[in-house]
C-alpha cells in the first residue's frame, strides 16, 4: 500500500484549504460515538495510527511531488492540491505534522454521546491540516467497535459464568478465529489486537504483531495445538477414528483441539471419543476439545454436551449445574456473534449446563460484522479561530436530530460519578490527555497498562 500520507485523505479534501474564512487560525475538530448499538465504547487503536502514520517525518519533497501530480491528474485541475501548504510544513517544520491530538486514555469504557478524541493544528498557516488527518483518524472506529463488541461479550459469557460456573475462566471463553475473513492483514491485526485487549485467546497472529510491535507486549494471545478437516479427511472416512487417535498420539498432553464433523459429529462423539478412543482420552495427561464446524450451534452443541456426558460422565457443581469429566470439553466456533453467543448460552443454561464446559470461537461475527455506524462514530469540527476571535460552530440538520454535533472546546469531565462531555474550561478533572503534538507520541500506552484499564 501507498505509505504517502497526503494521499491517505478523501479526495475533496484536497481542495478544503481554499474553503475556509480568510483569516482563519485554527481549526479544532473531535471523534464521538454519537450511539449504535452499544451504550457505551471501548476507546482503542489510536496510538497504532500515531505510531504507524502520524509520527516522524511524514512529510517529504518526494511525497509532494506525487500527490500533485496524482491531484492533477485525477480532478483534471492543477488548482486543487494545496502545494505551498505542503512544502511550509516540510520547510518549516521539518516535515513533522505541526498539530495536537488529545485524547482518552486507550481501555476506557466511556458512554456513548461523549467526546474521544480532540485535533487542532499547532501552526496557525496550518488551520487546513486538521480536517485533512479525519478521514485517517476516523478510522480508530474500526479498533474502537471491535474492542467494544469484544467487551460486551465479555459481559454476556461473565454473567453466565456467574451464575453456572467459575468466571476465573473468562480470559479463554471467546477466541478469536478472524484472520482469514478479515478483509486485510491490516484489518486482523488492528481488530484482533482489540479483542485482545478484553481476552487472551486468539489464532490471529496479526493482532499479535500489533501488540507486540505498537503496544510493546512480547505475547498478548495464545493458542493450543489443532486441527482442521484437510488434517482429518485425508485419511478418509473409514480412518476417521485413526485421524483422532493421531491427534491424542502426536500431542500426548496438554489442551488439543479436534474438528470432528467431518462426517458425523454425533457419532464422532458417541462411537469414536466415547468409546473406541474412551480410554486414550481418560488417560491422557490433558484435554480434548471438542469442535462441531457446521449446523445450528445452539441444536449442536446441546446434543454433543448430553452424549459427552453419558459417555464420559459429569458431575453437578455448587451452583447446580452440570460439569464434564474434566478431559473433555468443546468449543463452537463455528456461526458465533454477538446474537448467536447468547444463544447458545441460554440453551446450554436451560439444558443443566454450566458454561465451564464450553468456548467459543469467532470470526467474522468478531471483526467483520461491523462498520462505522454499529457504534455511530463522528468526526466533526466545533470550534474555529478567525482573525484571532474563536467561534464555536455546529451542524443542526432539520432532517436529522441524531446528527446535531457539539459546539467548542471540549473535555470529557466526571460529573456524579458520570462521564460527562462540557466546554473545555481550565479547572475541572479532564480525562482527556495530550497523545501527540507536532510529530511526536508523546504517550506510550502498554498493553498491560490498557488491560490494567480494561479490567478496572
Amino acid at each position: 500500500m501507498n505509505d504517502n500520507l497526503l494521499l491517505m485523505t478523501d479526495s475533496y479534501k484536497m481542495s478544503h484549504w481554499k474553503q475556509y474564512p480568510q483569516k482563519t487560525e485554527k481549526v479544532y475538530s473531535y471523534f464521538e460515538s454519537r450511539g449504535g448499538i452499544f451504550p457505551a465504547t471501548k476507546f482503542f487503536g489510536l496510538q497504532y495510527f500515531l505510531k504507524k502514520y502520524l509520527s516522524g517525518t511524514v512529510v517529504t519533497k518526494e511525497k509532494i511531488d506525487e500527490a500533485e501530480a496524482f491531484a492533477k491528474a485525477h480532478f483534471g485541475r492543477d488548482d486543487c492540491f494545496n502545494r505551498e501548504g505542503w512544502e511550509y510544513i516540510l520547510h518549516k517544520h521539518g516535515g513533522n505534522l505541526p498539530v495536537k491530538i488529545m485524547a482518552i486514555p486507550e481501555g476506557m469504557l466511556v458512554p456513548t454521546g461523549n467526546v474521544l478524541m480532540t485535533i487542532e493544528n499547532t501552526d496557525p498557516d496550518c488551520y487546513w491540516l486538521t480536517n485533512y488527518l479525519e478521514t485517517l483518524l476516523v478510522q480508530v472506529w474500526y479498533p474502537t467497535t471491535v474492542a467494544t463488541q469484544s467487551h460486551y461479550m465479555k459481559e454476556i459469557l461473565l454473567s453466565y459464568l456467574e451464575k453456572t460456573g467459575d468466571p476465573k475462566g473468562i480470559d479463554f471463553k471467546l477466541h478469536d478465529f478472524g484472520f482469514r475473513g478479515s478483509t486485510s492483514v491490516e484489518s486482523a491485526g488492528i481488530g484482533d489486537c482489540a479483542h485482545l485487549v478484553n481476552f487472551k485467546g486468539t489464532d490471529t497472529i496479526a493482532g499479535i504483531l500489533v501488540a507486540r510491535d505498537y503496544y510493546g507486549e512480547p505475547m498478548a494471545g495464545f493458542s493450543i495445538p489443532a486441527s482442521e478437516h484437510s488434517t482429518m479427511t485425508a485419511w478418509g472416512k473409514e480412518n476417521e477414528v485413526k485421524a483422532f487417535e493421531n491427534m491424542l498420539e502426536k500431542y500426548p498432553t496438554g489442551l488439543i483441539a479436534c474438528v470432528s464433523d467431518s462426517y458425523d459429529i454425533y457419532n464422532a462423539c458417541e462411537k469414536l471419543w466415547g468409546e473406541k478412543l474412551k480410554d486414550k482420552i481418560l488417560a491422557r495427561d490433558g484435554v480434548l476439545v471438542v469442535r462441531p464446524d457446521s449446523g445450528d450451534p445452539s441444536e449442536v452443541v446441546g446434543r454433543i454436551l448430553w452424549i459427552l456426558g453419558e459417555k464420559f460422565g459429569y458431575e453437578k457443581n455448587d451452583k447446580g449445574y452440570k460439569v464434564l469429566n474434566s478431559k473433555v470439553r468443546v468449543i463452537q466456533g463455528d456461526g458465533i456473534d454477538f446474537e448467536t453467543l447468547k444463544q447458545v448460552l441460554e440453551r446450554v443454561e436451560a439444558l443443566g449446563w454450566s458454561t465451564d464446559n464450553i468456548a467459543f470461537g469467532s470470526g467474522g461475527g468478531l471483526l467483520q460484522k461491523v462498520n462505522r455506524d454499529t457504534c455511530s462514530f463522528a468526526f466533526k469540527c466545533s470550534s474555529v479561530t478567525v482573525d484571532g476571535k474563536e467561534i464555536d460552530i455546529w451542524k443542526d440538520p432539520i432532517t436529522s436530530k441524531g446528527k446535531v454535533s457539539k459546539a467548542g472546546r471540549l473535555k470529557l469531565t466526571t460529573v456524579k460519578n458520570e462521564y460527562t462531555t462540557i466546554k473545555e474550561t481550565k479547572e475541572g478533572l479532564d480525562h482527556m490527555v495530550e497523545v501527540f503534538r507536532d510529530g511526536e507520541v508523546l504517550l506510550d500506552f502498554s498493553f498491560d497498562e490498557i488491560r490494567g484499564r480494561v479490567n478496572e
